[in-house]
């Protein structure tokens, strides 16, 4: 029985394919752990540790909502080349 050469190449081909995608990510993963060796997870999230000058945990649980006309008159005034303008 006679090898068809289009399907070694196919062949071979396939295999050089799959390795270099097996050689590249194990390259990847080796260089991304060596990058992050000595990177830790912080112990407690940072801003729930926030407070005020009496001590009181600072609350944020407010949002302030910005009036479409001042945002204008902001963006306008920078366009023309002028400082900002007063709330």
């Amino acid at each position: 029985m006679r090898l068809n050469s289009t399907v070694v190449l196919t062949l071979v081909l396939l295999f050089l394919m799959v390795s270099a995608g097996i050689a590249s990510a194990t390259w990847g993963y080796k260089l991304g752990r060596e990058a992050l060796k000595g990177i830790t997870q912080p112990d407690a999230r940072p801003v729930n540790n926030l407070t005020d000058a009496q001590g009181k945990p600072v609350r944020r649980d407010s949002v302030t909502f910005l009036k479409e006309e001042n945002i204008l008159k902001d963006v306008k005034a920078r366009m023309e080349g002028g400082e900002k303008a007063a709330p």
